[in-house]
Formats: C-alpha cells, structure tokens, sequence
C-alpha cells in the first residue's frame, strides 16, 4: 500500500487547496481542544460541510483533540463527541487517555490516532494505546529511521504508523513545551494550542553571577537563535520512509495559507505518485520556510541558531475562478489575491501537472453596472479579473509571481 498523504487544513479555504491539490486525508481543528487554536478553525456547521466536502472527493478527515485536558475541558467532549461521531468524523487525533476514553465511549465511529504529543517511542507503549482502542499513532518526532523500522518489526501490522515529513518543528519534545506560558501567561499555553512561539526569539546565554554578560551563541548580524528549530523536508527520503514501515506521512502547517497547503502538498503528491524529488524541490523552496533539514530520522540535530526568518520566493496573486476557450487561448478568469503587473511572468500551480509559467497579458477588471474594463495590472484584492493563457486552468489553480 503506498504511504498516505495527510495535508493540514487550518481553515476552509486550505481544506479546498488540500483535496485538489491531492491529499488523501486532512487534519483540521473544531473551536477547541486543538493544537492551532489561532488557525481559522471550524464550528459545528463549518465541520459538517468540511466532512461532506471532503468525503465527496474521497478525502478522510482527521479531527484534532490533542491538547493537554483538564477538567473543564473533559466535561465538554462526550456532547461534541457524539456531534463528530454524527457528522462523520474519520479519525480524532488524541494525546490525553482521557480524551481517548470519552472518543470510545461517545463516538464509536471514530478511529482514534494518537497524537505526536504523547511521544510514542516503543512497542510496549504502542501496544498498550492499541488494548485502548487506537488504530493508529502519530509517532514522537524525535525518532530516527532505525527506530521506527524496529518498532514497526516488532509490532507487526496491528497498528498503522504516521509521521511528520514536512514542516516546522519545535524544539521541545514532541511539542511539549512550557517556554510560552511560562513567559508570557498561562492563557499563551503551548499544550494548550495557544503558542507564542518563544523559540523563534532572540536569545542569549547569561551565567548567574554574570548577569550583564550575555553570550549569544553562534550569532550572525541579527543575532542568536540557539532554541529555533530547523523546518523538516523529507520529499527526497519518501522511499525510506516506506521502507521502514511509515503508512502515513504528515505535512505541518495549519497556521499556513492556501497556498502553502497546495504547493506542498502538490509536491509531496507528485513525488509519491513517481515524480523525480529534484523536479520539486524548487517549489518546496519558493514557499515560506525556515532552513530544511531532515530532523532526527537520520540522528541529526534541528537546531539552526543563525537563522529566524522565513525564506520565501514567491506571492500567490490570484485564484482562477473558470476558464474557457477563446481565439488561439484561453480566457480565465481570477479573483485577486496580490497585485501582480501586466508584463509578469506567472507561476502556475495545477494539479496533475508540473508548475507551468505563462506571461500576464492585458487585464480586464469587472466593475459594479460596467461589466469588465481595461485595467493595468491585477491590483484590488478579492476582486474579479480575466485575460487570456496559452493553456488551459482548472477552477481552483493558482498563480504566483
């Protein structure tokens, strides 16, 4: 069976770019209990059409539950369980054996996942989250290659296997972390979903009876980041994956937007479906990211103390809405996400094939009582423009500069 690709969906416009740009499952948030509590997560009726959506185009959904539990937020899981059981929910991804209980007991339709947060590293812990009822474990991060293919030798095929191969990390493990509470509040909790983010922040090392001498570490021009983790990119190391017994494999990123979803996942698809890595490397680089690594599947540090800021090459400018055949082209037309000059070349992300790249010609906008005029460039966000491509674009294709 060939891995299974789990794209993040942090709101709906991201859960539309997952499915077409070729997840087989997304993982998404309810308004609580979610480790992105400031993603733009679904209600009630938000998560039924996101189920329907995603079932329509044979795409599971995975319901994320995994922050750390007390009791005011156990008391409130068995009636939203049994709203999730109904809506149809596939999987809900647990941390706390609470929270795993109540999914048995009120939502019995409901696979239960154990999240990365409960940091499974051995065959007795797996074994005995399986006793419980879990179908599957989302693996701690901190594992290598060699780890995981004798944890999956020694479980054999009772249970499946998922691992994080894209996206940030944390140095914390598994994400456990107390640097944001502790530094700014309680209600700022990473188990809790409410991250700041503390790692990313400039730091220094100061020596007790020292305390005017801080000593940044491996500082460049904009200082020290010695708690900031490398991203991980694991699309040239699919196949080992495989082979050790990974059945499913996880792109991070449900604070990200649509395009990021679709151009990773995009690339992760291609690849997984037999496309050279190095074809896509390049737009795995376009996107906002941190320095790659390959994490600890290979026993590798994460930590890269020089670098904070994201690196990102390209700028989602529009989202083509239809396209039709007009002359020796085709006439689209786009809602306006960033301005982009007639003149540019455009990148142009399509599922099923390779990024292609086309130059935007004259631009027409559609204005309220005058129908479409010319326009200079694609300029006002959210609004309706067309020009014609030498090649045909599906509804839900992206163009980037």
């Amino acid at each position: 069976m060939p891995m299974e690709l789990l794209a993040p969906a942090g709101g709906p416009e991201q859960l539309k770019a997952a499915v077409r740009f070729g997840a087989d499952a997304v993982y998404l948030a309810g308004p609580r209990w979610g480790m992105r509590a400031r993603a733009h997560n679904f209600d009630d009726e938000a998560l039924g059409e996101a189920v329907a959506f995603a079932h329509a185009q044979g795409v599971a959904v995975h319901l994320t539950l995994n922050t750390l539990m007390y009791d005011k937020d156990i008391d409130k899981l068995p009636a939203y369980l049994r709203l999730v059981d109904a809506l149809g929910v596939d999987a809900a991804i647990v941390a706390d054996l609470g929270a795993l209980a109540l999914v048995r007991a009120h939502a019995p339709h409901v696979a239960v996942h154990v999240s990365t947060q409960a940091s499974v590293t051995n065959a007795v812990a797996a074994k005995a989250y399986v006793d419980m009822g879990a179908s599957r474990l989302v693996l701690a991060r901190e594992m290598t290659l060699t780890q995981i293919a004798e944890l999956r030798r020694r479980l054999g095929s009772e249970v499946e296997l998922e691992t994080f191969a894209h996206g940030a990390m944390c140095m914390a493990v598994s994400g456990r972390c107390l640097l944001s509470s502790a530094l700014v509040g309680p209600e700022r909790s990473a188990s809790c979903g409410n991250c700041t983010q503390p790692c990313r922040w400039t730091w220094s090392l100061v020596e007790e009876t020292r305390p005017n001498l801080p000593l940044p570490l491996e500082a460049d021009e904009r200082g020290s980041y010695l708690l900031s983790a490398n991203d991980l990119c694991m699309l040239e190391h699919l196949d080992v994956l495989g082979e050790a017994g990974v059945d499913a494999i996880k792109i991070e990123g449900r604070n990200k937007g649509a395009y990021y979803v679709a151009a990773v996942t995009n690339a992760y698809r291609h690849v997984l479906d037999g496309d050279d890595p190095q074809e896509w490397l390049g737009e795995l680089e376009a996107t906002s990211h941190r320095p790659f690594s390959t994490g600890f599947f290979y026993g590798n540090p994460t930590q890269n103390p020089g670098h904070a800021e994201y690196a990102r090459d390209r700028l989602l400018v529009a989202v083509v809405n239809r396209c039709e055949p007009v002359g020796g082209g085709w006439l689209v037309e786009v809602t306006c996400r960033n301005k982009a000059r007639t003149g540019d070349e455009l990148c142009v992300l399509s599922p099923r094939h390779p990024v292609r790249r086309c130059v935007l010609g004259p631009v027409e906008r559609l204005l309220p009582e005058e129908g479409w005029v010319a326009a200079p460039n694609l300029s006002v966000n959210m609004e309706r423009y067309r020009f014609v491509a030498p090649f045909a674009l599906g509804t839900g294709d992206m163009l980037c500069v």
